[in-house]
């Protein structure tokens, strides 16, 4: 609840459109108005986020075990339709190059038309290519589909962005932390099923029951509320009322006593106006609120009020997932004792008679981002987004550092290992702050477009260790992921500013200063 001194007749408003700048007034003769955080702390985190929760968490588990099925059928499509390497290593590719279109794509659909509209449009693209994908009658038609399949993985920050708006600020980050361990338990999951299923029933059935998490989001859709937060930076602060309400009965809370109102508070600044005058009628040079169409969504992501996050974050996106693809591949290429260099093209576990040997690998190695999370869990809400990145990142590289000379087996696991904890951690709290840096109005697109980035670092950095592994350059490779990760750091570092705590914005103000964002 906020209190106005001094200006008459308390009024609450809310936009019609946003991108015209059009205002409507109601009166509130007793003064009384709370914005939307307020009313989140009001209800606080229960049974109706706890839905949102599960609901956005398939979409997780779809994604990891959409993934992570990348490292088990390789080897029999290759078999069975006579492929070369390269046409094996295409099937990997072009999920991440899907990916990488399907996440721009997503948020500029989420941010325009809804985020509900995302949901719908990447469950429905994510299962139905999926499932086809078990019936390919050829390769040139399972790479297609698997393609699809990416670009429906691509909207995974659509559901970030859709719980994220859900949750109250206090412990915001332990939750988007929880959230976050959907992807272990979905790599764990797919690591089970083919460990069960590749060497019984064959690769076609595994792809088929991959598919099955991204079913269950598209049958239980029609359970999804819109966030409110989108309705309100729509103009639709009666719907936005309406969903809180639902969230207050279901959790068994009440509403703060008034009218809900728009938040007009810009954290990137770090000021707050909500004041209700005549200048909240028309937009004035104090506040623009911009169209949210595709192309000028991303002119907003590089304007000056928002280039130095956007850039960072992409350099930070880019050289997390290089790192994190990198470990598992070193994992897979240093712990098996053998160390050996060959010609033969590299792939992520390449041992033909040792079937139980792969899958137990994946599995286990899973099991390294368990600690991982924990340990997010456990900083992220106490030292802050930035320094827990910064830390890991530091960590991280202090323990792949050994391995640019030849260890043995046991030492170069446990260093690989928890190299892994560390890259995992900084990969969820990346993920927990861009979503919260970016405001309501381009929040899906920022993220999305930042996880795209990501995903290019995903592409390449499979062919960089390939190469260096091959030509029995470990210490190389070691030192190119070790420096990439201190590069991740100092874009940690340099990132303007500190989500802990802090409210999510919902528009980009003019009078944000270029250093602030």
């Amino acid at each position: 609840m906020t209190n106005h001194q001094g200006h008459g007749p308390r009024t609450s408003y809310h936009s019609r459109n946003p991108g015209k700048g059009i205002y409507s007034m109601v009166n509130n003769q007793d003064g009384a108005m709370y914005t939307l955080d307020e009313a989140l702390v009001a209800v606080g985190f229960g049974k109706f986020q706890s839905f949102v929760l599960i609901y956005a968490g398939l979409g997780s588990i779809s994604e990891a075990m959409e993934v992570m099925i990348l490292s088990f059928i390789g080897e029999s499509v290759k078999s069975k339709w006579n492929l070369s390497s390269t046409q094996e290593s295409l099937i990997t590719t072009v999920v991440f190059a899907g990916m990488l279109i399907g996440a721009y794509s997503w948020g500029v659909i989420s941010d325009k038309y809804g985020r509900r509209t995302g949901l719908l449009s990447v469950a429905l693209m994510t299962s139905g290519a999926g499932l086809l994908s078990a019936f390919s009658p050829n390769y040139i038609i399972l790479v297609i589909l698997r393609f699809l399949v990416g670009v429906g993985l691509g909207g995974g920050p659509v559901y970030t962005s859709w719980f994220l708006e859900f949750v109250p600020v206090p412990n915001r980050g332990v939750w988007m932390v929880v959230f976050s361990t959907f992807w272990t338990v979905g790599t764990i999951i797919e690591a089970s099923l083919g460990w069960l299923i590749m060497p019984r029933l064959g690769w076609r059935w595994l792809v088929g029951l991959s598919s099955v998490p991204a079913f269950a989001a598209l049958l239980f859709y029609g359970l999804t509320p819109e966030s409110p937060r989108y309705l309100c930076i729509n103009g639709q602060t009666t719907e936005a009322l309406n969903i809180m309400r639902r969230v207050a009965e279901v959790n068994q809370k009440e509403l703060p006593a008034g009218i809900l109102i728009p938040e007009s508070k810009n954290e990137l600044d770090g000021e707050s106006d909500r004041r209700v005058d005549s200048n909240l009628i028309a937009p004035s040079a104090k506040e623009v609120i911009f169209s949210n169409s595709g192309f000028s969504t991303v002119l907003i992501l590089l304007s000056s009020k928002l280039r130095r996050t956007t850039l960072l974050l992409w350099v930070l996106f880019l050289g997390n997932a290089f790192s994190y693809y990198g470990i598992i591949l070193l994992t897979s290429k240093l712990s098996d004792g053998k160390n050996r260099c060959n010609s033969s093209t590299l792939r992520l576990y390449n041992s033909k008679n040792k079937d139980n040997t792969l899958y137990i690998n994946v599995f286990v190695t899973s099991l390294a981002e368990i600690p991982g999370i924990i340990l997010s869990a456990l900083i992220v809400d106490r030292i802050g987004r930035k320094l827990s990145m910064v830390s890991m990142f530091v960590l991280g590289c202090g323990l792949l550092m050994p391995l640019v000379v030849h260890q043995n087996g046991i030492l170069t696991t446990g260093l690989l290992f928890g190299a892994r904890l560390f890259i995992i951690g900084t990969f969820t709290i990346a993920f927990i702050y861009a979503p919260e840096i970016y405001p309501t109005s381009v929040r899906a697109t920022g993220f999305g477009i930042a996880s795209s980035v990501g995903r290019i670092g995903g592409m390449i950095s499979p062919l960089v260790a390939v190469k260096l592994v091959n030509d029995c350059h470990q210490a190389a490779a070691v030192l190119l992921f070790a420096g990439v990760m201190l590069l991740s750091g100092l874009s940690a570092l340099l990132l303007p500013l500190e989500t802990k705590g802090r409210k999510l914005s919902d528009t980009v103000t003019a009078s944000t200063p270029a250093t602030s964002a």
